[in-house]
């Protein structure tokens, strides 16, 4: 056998065990359920967020999701979006501490969110996306830890409540984490300084102001200087053309003369 066509096949195999393993790896890893907002999820405002879920079996289809809330930082309102082919339950719990919210105190929280397939399912290859309205979401986090429990039409039950830990490796079974901005001036639950984003914004808008107001000012300058180094310039030209026609003129006395 050829030596550089061995080489070549060697070099072909081991590219496509790599890949393999890469496309392997890339499953798995994003093939966890995990929670997305739409748009802005900013502290103490309210938000749309999607629980995404796929179905990592191939012989098994996913029947149920449950999702729960932390009540350190209790939600007083989660409310789900209807799916059709799901029945949506949602539970509450009292809250040692009760909560203020727009004038009013709030005992209990919703701490979990179930739902049931009705009709439907998510099968091999596929996902679902759940969506929830929250709020008031809290000021005082950086994040919400939503632990996940998803269970299979035949009874395998994956919980998805490891908690990522700082420094440390993705956990195998890592439970969703909805990620929360800083407050806005606009949410619901009062008013807050101008974001940075904001104040930069305004800040390019002013500077390109004085630009263009700089720049005019170098135009009407320009524009005067040349109007009038042209006026000079008739002027001058003005001038020369009646030197001319004298000179003409003298010129011609003497040849008569």
């Amino acid at each position: 056998m050829n030596v550089s066509r061995f080489s070549a096949s060697r070099a072909v195999l081991a590219g496509g065990i790599a890949l393999s393993s890469v496309v392997l790896l890339s499953g798995t890893a994003f093939a966890h359920v995990s929670v997305q907002p739409q748009g802005e999820a900013a502290k103490g405002g309210y938000a749309t967020v999607n629980i995404k879920v796929p179905n990592e079996r191939d012989n098994a289809s996913t029947v149920k999701l449950e999702v729960s809330f932390p009540l350190d930082h209790p939600l007083a309102s989660v409310m789900p979006q209807p799916i059709p082919g799901w029945k949506a339950e949602v539970t509450k719990s009292k809250l040692s501490k009760p909560l203020q919210l727009h004038g009013k105190t709030i005992n209990e929280a919703v701490s979990k969110v179930t739902w049931t397939a009705d009709g439907s399912k998510i099968g091999p290859g596929q996902f679902q996306q759940f969506p929830l309205s929250l709020g008031q979401l809290p000021e005082d986090a950086d994040q919400l830890v939503l632990k996940a429990v998803q269970t299979y039409d035949n009874k395998e039950v994956v919980r998805w409540i490891e908690e990522q830990k700082e420094g440390a490796e993705e956990p195998q079974n890592p439970a969703p984490v909805l990620k929360l901005s800083a407050a806005s001036a606009d949410h619901h639950g009062g008013g807050a300084a101008p974001s940075a984003s904001a104040s930069a914004d305004e800040k390019a808008g002013h500077d390109a102001k004085s630009g263009h107001d700089a720049d005019a000012k170098k135009e009407t300058a320009a524009a005067d200087s040349s109007d009038t180094t042209a006026r000079i310039l008739g002027v001058i030209g003005i001038l020369v053309g009646v030197a001319g026609v004298a000179f003409g003129v003298l010129a011609g006395r003497r040849r008569s003369a």
